[in-house]
């Protein structure tokens, strides 16, 4: 709070009057310990991570496509965001499911529950992720003929790390459950990529080949690392701020929550991502390095989303467990305003310098200049709805979630199987896109459909609330 008294009293004195509204509610957002300044709070910390996050991994691929070149360097993006996906999906559901039923217990006091639900997801994860890595280890074995001879190896050595990825997912829904914003994101968004960028060149220093091998050996180091310290620091939180005793364990009612959430996750993860992953199936590695770089740079507006989604599912989930819906809806507008808006100005600003940044990368990646503007559109149309899948997650609508996601996904396969043959990197980039405005129409139905609830950035969904009897809507 003194730092913001002391820029309030550096300002000129013109301005001075301008902003002290601004400074006032700040202050009010960092101090007070209400629910929607909480939600606020966590925002803006997700927000500052995220772009911490961003500029890191925007810094960590600049150097390991310098580093190992745009071949190499097609290989381990292709590996690791196809082991990222893998790692998320294998907790079956469970790290959300954490976020979904964590508020309520702490609400109600509920520790037995408390204790059972966050040692369950954490052996839970190890164990589901552990089956699956060792399923992938016999199809690498059996069907390695299969393969491109250059995927083999990295693929083999990233399958190690699904167990750790899976743990560091529940970890860290335990810590957002808890509104722990730096304890929550930093370690995979802040402290995992610095780990690998440190351990490559440490490596290739000391005389390891530049190769998408040593990178995912470095990979590998760092998601290890991360997730065992971040695993002592989460247990060492509850344990001082939970008092010991006995577990109560409702694996039924968690398992069925948990298995529509990971068709979600799954979906969603396969969404983002299958873009990057189909190309590297019809195309060679310079092609997969070059559409990674420019959907890379154009992701540096996914921080915003992904920080107001953060900070939106507890409170969607404490909401909706009140039974305000007028407060549920008022606030879903504002998730809505908090994506869109900052979306539009970082994105604009990131086209802009979009040629300069690709050419950090090496001259050859300016080549996907041109994509980035494709991908933005996509962008722009669901940060037009906010999180729409959160607030149908968090309020119990998880089947019509998965449905939404299994017609984008199916929309998003289509169009990168029939565009990218055509039109190679950009059909790629329109496919994208064109999945993202399909996500983004099925949600604000649905949405308005079930929870009388209009997403949309320049809509009143309070008022449309009132319009469609939501105050009588019992659900």
């Amino acid at each position: 709070m003194a730092v913001i008294q002391s820029a309030e009293r550096l300002l000129p004195s013109g301005l001075r009057g301008k902003a002290e509204p601004l400074l006032r509610a700040l202050t009010t957002i960092l101090s007070s310990d209400d629910p929607r300044n909480l939600a606020q709070r966590m925002a803006l910390i997700a927000f500052a991570i995220r772009v911490a996050s961003a500029a890191i991994a925007f810094l960590t691929q600049i150097v390991l496509a310098r580093v190992m070149g745009e071949f190499e360097y097609g290989i381990f993006v292709f590996v690791w965001a196809l082991i990222v996906i893998v790692g998320d999906m294998s907790c079956l559901g469970f790290h959300t499911t954490v976020v979904r039923f964590l508020p309520d217990y702490v609400g109600r006091s509920a520790l037995a529950e408390i204790r059972g639900l966050t040692s369950t997801a954490r052996i839970f994860a190890i164990l589901s992720s552990t089956t699956l890595a060792v399923l992938g280890f016999l199809c690498l074995w059996f069907f390695r003929d299969s393969f491109a001879g250059y995927y083999v190896l990295p693929l083999f050595i990233g399958l190690f790390c699904m167990p750790m990825i899976a743990l560091g997912d529940v970890l860290e829904s335990t810590a957002r459950a808890h509104s722990w914003a730096v304890v929550a994101l930093s370690p995979t968004y802040i402290v995992r990529p610095l780990l690998i960028l440190v351990f490559m060149v440490l490596a290739v220093t000391l005389g390891a080949p530049h190769t998408a091998l040593t990178a995912m050996t470095a990979a590998l180091a760092a998601t290890y690392l991360t997730t065992v310290v971040q695993f002592f620091n989460i247990v060492y939180r509850l344990g001082k701020r939970y008092v010991a005793g006995p577990r109560k364990i409702e694996f039924s009612l968690w398992i069925k929550a948990a298995l529509p959430i990971f068709l979600i996750e799954g979906f969603g993860f396969l969404l983002t991502n299958s873009d990057v992953i189909v190309v590297g199936f019809f195309l060679d590695p310079e092609s997969v390095a070059i559409y990674f770089a420019a959907a890379k740079t154009m992701a540096l507006v996914h921080f915003v989303f992904f920080s107001v989604k953060a900070a939106a599912a507890p409170r969607f989930s404490a909401m909706f467990s009140a039974g305000d819906r007028i407060a549920l809806a008022r606030f879903a507008g504002e998730t809505v305003r908090w994506s869109f808006w900052p979306s539009l100005v970082v994105g604009g600003c990131v086209l802009l310098s979009g040629h300069l940044l690709l050419s950090l990368f090496g001259p050859a990646f300016t080549a996907g200049w041109s994509l980035m503007f494709i991908l933005f559109a996509g962008i722009l149309a669901k940060a037009l709805v906010g999180p729409g899948e959160v607030l149908l997650t968090m309020s119990g609508e998880q089947r019509l979630c998965v449905a939404v996601y299994a017609v984008a996904l199916a929309a998003n396969i289509l169009f990168n199987v029939t565009l990218i043959p055509l039109f190679g990197l950009t059909g790629a980039a329109i496919a994208t896109a064109g999945a993202m405005v399909v996500e983004a129409l099925l949600l604000h139905i649905v949405v308005r459909s079930k929870l009388s609830i209009i997403l949309f950035a320049f809509a009143n969904p309070v008022k449309a609330s009132l319009v469609n009897g939501m105050d009588h809507h019992d659900r």
